[in-house]
C-alpha cells in the first residue's frame, strides 16, 4: 500500500471516528425534532453522559457500567427538558440552553468534589475503556489490491460504539420512516392535534421521542470520555452538540443527510488537527487560532447558504395544550 492510500485511509477512519459522538447526538435531536420539540440540549445531555461515564468506569473499572450510567444521565436531563418543555409548555429552545449551562457548570462541579482532579476524572486505561475491533479476516485480506486496505484499514479497528453509531443511521431510519412509533413520531410533529383527535397521547410520544434522544445522547457522551478519550475533562464535548444540531438542519431532519452532514463536520475536524504547526506551500504555517476554527466556520458558511431550503417539522417548538 502506497504512502498517499495509506494517509487517505488513515484521514478516512478518523474522520470516521470524529463523527461518532456527532451521528450519535444528531440522531437524538432528530427523534426529538421530528416529534416536535426543539432539542438545544444535545450539548449538555452529552457532557453529562461523559462525565458519568468517565466516573463510573474509573471507580468501577467497566465501561460498560460507565455506558449504562451516561444513558441514565442524559435520559434525565432529557426528562428535565420534558418536564419544562412538554409538561408545562415551556420555551423549549430555553430549556435547552438552560440545561447546556446547568451541565457545563454542574460536570465540573461534581468532578471536584468526588475526585479532586482539577475537573476532571481519574484516567482510563485498558479494560476500563472501549478497545478497539478488529473484524474477521482484516489482517489476511490487508494485502489484497482494491477493497482489502479499505476493509482492513478503514473499516475494521474501530470500538463497538463506532460500529453502533453506523447502525443507530440504519435504525433510526428503519424506525422513523418503517414502524408505526415513527409514523406516530412524525405525525406528532406535523399535526398534533390530529394525533389528539385519533386517540392517541402527544405528551406520551413526545417524552418518548425526548428520551429516545437522552438515550443517544448518553452514549454519544460515553464514546468521549471512555473510548475516544481516556477519561472525563471539563468541557470536552467543545460544541459538538451545537455541530449535531446543525448537522441535523443540514440533513434536512433525515438520517442519511445528517449522517453526511457529520462526516463533513468531522472531516474539517480532522483536517484543521492534521494542518495544525504544517507549513503550506507558498502560504507558510497558518495561526493554529485560524485552523481551530474551520468546522465552526464550516458550520455557519453551509447553513447561511442552505438553512433558508430546510424545511423543519411544521409544529417544531411548538408545545401543545389539549383544548
Amino acid at each position: 500500500m502506497d504512502d498517499l492510500l495509506a494517509q487517505a485511509l488513515s484521514l478516512a477512519a478518523a474522520t470516521l471516528r470524529v463523527a461518532t459522538p456527532l451521528v450519535l447526538a444528531a440522531l437524538g435531536g432528530l427523534l426529538s425534532e421530528r416529534a416536535g420539540v426543539v432539542d438545544l440540549s444535545l450539548e449538555g445531555k452529552m457532557l453529562m453522559g461523559a462525565f458519568a461515564a468517565g466516573a463510573v468506569a474509573a471507580v468501577t473499572g467497566s465501561p460498560w457500567l460507565g455506558l449504562g450510567a451516561a444513558v441514565a444521565a442524559a435520559v434525565g436531563m432529557s426528562l428535565v427538558h420534558g418536564l419544562a418543555s412538554i409538561t408545562y409548555h415551556g420555551n423549549q429552545v430555553v430549556s435547552g440552553i438552560a440545561i447546556n449551562i446547568l451541565a457545563a457548570g454542574l460536570t465540573p462541579t461534581l468532578a471536584v468534589a468526588w475526585f479532586a482532579q482539577a475537573g476532571r476524572t481519574p484516567l482510563l486505561s485498558g479494560d476500563a475503556r472501549f478497545g478497539p475491533v478488529h473484524l474477521p479476516g482484516a489482517e489476511a485480506v490487508a494485502g489484497v489490491p482494491g477493497l482489502g486496505p479499505l476493509y482492513a484499514h478503514l473499516l475494521s479497528g474501530h470500538n463497538v460504539l463506532v460500529y453502533g453509531a453506523l447502525a443507530a443511521v440504519a435504525g433510526t431510519g428503519w424506525l422513523i420512516y418503517r414502524s408505526r412509533f415513527g409514523l406516530r413520531l412524525r405525525a406528532v410533529g406535523e399535526n398534533p392535534a390530529a394525533v389528539d383527535t385519533a386517540g392517541l397521547s402527544v405528551p406520551l410520544l413526545r417524552y418518548q421521542a425526548v428520551m429516545l434522544s437522552g438515550v443517544l445522547c448518553g452514549v454519544a457522551g460515553a464514546y468521549l470520555s471512555t473510548a475516544h478519550g481516556g477519561g472525563f475533562v471539563q468541557g470536552m464535548t467543545a460544541g459538538k452538540g451545537y455541530l449535531a444540531v446543525a448537522a441535523l438542519i443540514f440533513g434536512q431532519w433525515r438520517p442519511v443527510g445528517t449522517l453526511i452532514a457529520c462526516l463533513v463536520f468531522a472531516f474539517a475536524d480532522v483536517l484543521q488537527a492534521r494542518l495544525q504547526g504544517v507549513p503550506l506551500p507558498g502560504v507558510g504555517e497558518i495561526p493554529v487560532q485560524f485552523i481551530q476554527m474551520l468546522p465552526y466556520g464550516l458550520t455557519i458558511l453551509l447553513l447561511a447558504g442552505f438553512v433558508g431550503r430546510a424545511r423543519a417539522p411544521k409544529a417544531i417548538g411548538q408545545p401543545y395544550q389539549k383544548e
